[in-house]
């Protein structure tokens, strides 16, 4: 059985927006760089997500220019880079195909936001029988507003609300949510040992 690393928009988008202050792990690059080399030294499969929301306007409209990994992070020849719109690396790309093509049996989740496209994703490939490893300190999320918080404010004023999730919360909640469930949970040194 194959892996696939699926490193889920680790792109550069994310550092235009100002809640980037407020990540919860200024190492990404680095700890997604390492899951990286050691999937390529070991044979596996290395898939490169970025999503794209073009016509936007914003940090995620591909004709800024933003649409792109992080620098520090790059593609190696040969290596899928595929390009979603949905929260899901799966729903509007080709990657269950190419996971099928390339006899991929697990998967592995690193990537931006955990809560949202890294846990989605990794629901969804546990949903289409994939073994799914979910890498939380290769992830990386930021506070979210409460429902009822008002639109527009500031990063201080978000993170002043006592409404609030805090990264930490997020993080804990994914990993309740996925473990024994839809993924196994690991850390970046357990999977570069």
């Amino acid at each position: 059985m194959k892996t696939a690393l699926v490193v889920i928009d680790v792109q550069e988008s994310f550092r235009q927006l100002e809640n980037w202050a407020a990540v919860s792990e200024p190492k990404i690059v680095e700890k997604v760089g390492r899951l990286v080399a050691a999937a390529r030294a070991k044979g596996d499969l290395v898939v490169w997500v970025l999503h794209a929301e073009p016509g936007s306007g914003d940090a995620f409209d591909p004709a800024l220019g933003f649409v792109r990994p992080i620098e520090g992070l790059e593609p190696a020849a040969g290596e899928p880079v595929v390009t979603k719109s949905s929260h899901n690396a799966f729903t509007t790309t080709n990657l269950q195909q190419l996971f099928t093509t390339e006899g991929v049996g697990e998967v592995v989740v690193s990537g931006i936001r955990t809560e949202q496209c890294c846990e989605t994703t990794a629901r969804v490939a546990s949903d289409l029988g994939y073994r799914v490893v979910f890498v939380t300190d290769a992830t990386a999320t930021h506070p979210i507003p409460h429902r009822d918080a008002p639109a527009g404010r500031s990063l201080a004023e978000v993170l002043a609300d006592p409404r609030t999730l805090g990264t930490d919360e997020i993080v804990a909640r994914t990993e309740y949510a996925l473990a024994g469930r839809f993924a196994r949970i690991a850390t970046v040194d357990e999977l570069t040992a």
